[in-house]
């Protein structure tokens, strides 16, 4: 039976004890888990200006997640109820097919500087690209440092876009996130490719739509595995892959099918300490680059199975920004097994697809309020006012009544408190 077995029954102490010996975690990080302790103001106090204190979300586990062969325990920061729920239940169906695969060839970011003025855009990119390995040359030179860890400036490419010619600089960021990489080497850039053109630089930028750090997860699930009614685990099946489509062709379904997608991607990149607005900034546009929005996973029918693929920018880092200042994060990295950030990348975006499917299966059989508003109820009895002890009794009844608001917490619990007097 598996450590796992019964997690989401055991104490925090247990489930923080059971977590460290499975994915042997440093006594620094147990100690991080089981003190809870909030930033002290010497490092919250230097990330951001005008500190008044720590702002605390909920640290989850899901506990098994199956990537490659590999096994992994993901941390989640959300506050939304039925996430971590949902991506459990979800990893744990497609681990019994094999679990996830991924693909990732290539982690660049890229960097525009935009020209302006430019008197002859064709002479212009003709003169810039006939000088780009001196440019790449400058442009490391303004971050040695990259390049002495096996990174660097690789590529210029330059294109025109209406009044704009727009000279991008692709570069190999390693570890990093790559913002101060790319921005000093763009600078570093600037007037020359400016004067290269004879015109101005506008400004000169990274970009978040990292479309040179592509990763696809995937999964193959048998659709008997679905349902134990043949039957009705093939209308689940081809149900779930016309949600799946009805996300390709209407924006208003899209743009709610990838907010499920990142209910999980959001909650791994934020307990990671990376940029989640970046991250979703790029995933958006990707969306888009065709000309409609559209879901950014596919889920089809091949012959007995189910397949789901998402393929999705992702300029993940482990290391630069805020990653080694909070000790949360370095928990989180501890516990995923202090992957490097093409694995972590690839752990991400398996993590996007498995919160996929479990929101379309539960959208196409019971529906997703089931699921959200059971946990849902524990969050509304605790705003009532119950008390620990109170708080299954009041979700209980609140779920079996007609409404299922804050009102009618209200009104259970001053019942149940009036009735416990009585006795």
């Amino acid at each position: 039976m598996s450590l796992f077995s019964g997690f989401y029954k055991k104490t925090r102490e247990e489930r923080i004890a059971i977590t460290a010996d499975s994915r042997q975690l440093s006594k620094q990080s147990k100690d991080t888990l089981l003190g809870d302790h909030n930033l002290p103001e010497a490092i919250a106090g230097k990330m951001a200006e005008n500190h008044l204190g720590t702002f605390a979300l909920p640290f989850s586990l899901v506990p098994q997640l199956i990537l490659d062969g590999i096994e992994y325990s993901i941390p989640m920061v959300t506050e939304e109820p039925s996430v971590v729920a949902a991506c459990s239940f979800g990893a744990k169906m497609i681990a019994k097919a094999g679990g996830f695969t991924s693909q990732i060839s290539e982690r660049l970011m890229i960097g525009q500087v935009a020209l302006y003025d430019v008197p002859d855009m064709a002479k212009a990119q003709e003169a810039i690209l006939a000088q780009e390995d001196e440019i790449l040359v400058h442009a490391n030179n303004a971050h040695p440092s990259i390049v002495e860890r096996g990174g660097g400036a690789r590529q210029l490419t330059v294109e025109q876009k209406e009044d704009f010619l727009i000279v991008y600089l692709h570069v190999d960021v390693q570890e990093a996130m790559g913002a101060n990489i790319l921005n000093n080497m763009l600078e570093a850039i600037k007037e020359e490719v400016a004067d290269l053109a004879q015109g101005k630089a506008l400004m000169a930028i990274l970009s978040n739509y990292a479309t040179e750090s592509l990763v696809t997860a995937s999964c193959r699930i048998p659709i008997k595995q679905l349902h134990i009614e043949p039957h009705i685990a093939l209308e689940i099946a081809q149900n779930l892959a016309r949600a799946s489509q009805l996300a390709q062709v209407d924006p208003y379904r899209a743009a709610t099918h990838n907010k499920g997608i990142f209910n999980g991607i959001d909650a791994l990149v934020l307990a990671t300490g990376n940029d989640w607005r970046a991250i979703e900034a790029g995933a958006h546009a990707y969306a888009s680059k065709d000309g409609a929005y559209r879901g950014l996973s596919i889920w089809k029918i091949d012959h007995n199975d189910l397949v789901g693929q998402l393929t999705i920018p992702l300029p993940i880092a482990t290391v630069g920004g805020s990653i080694g200042l909070n000790p949360k994060v370095q928990a989180a990295f501890d516990i995923l097994g202090q992957p490097k950030a093409k694995t972590l990348a690839a752990i991400i975006a398996a993590v996007g697809l498995c919160q996929n499917f479990a929101a379309l299966r539960a959208l196409v059989t019971s529906g997703i309020q089931q699921g959200h508003m059971k946990l849902h109820a524990k969050t509304l009895a605790m705003l009532a006012g119950a008390l620990e002890h109170e708080i299954d009794q009041v979700a209980l009844l609140l779920r079996q009544a007609p409404h299922t608001n804050l009102e009618t917490a209200h009104a259970i619990l001053a019942k149940i408190r009036t009735e416990t007097k009585e006795e």
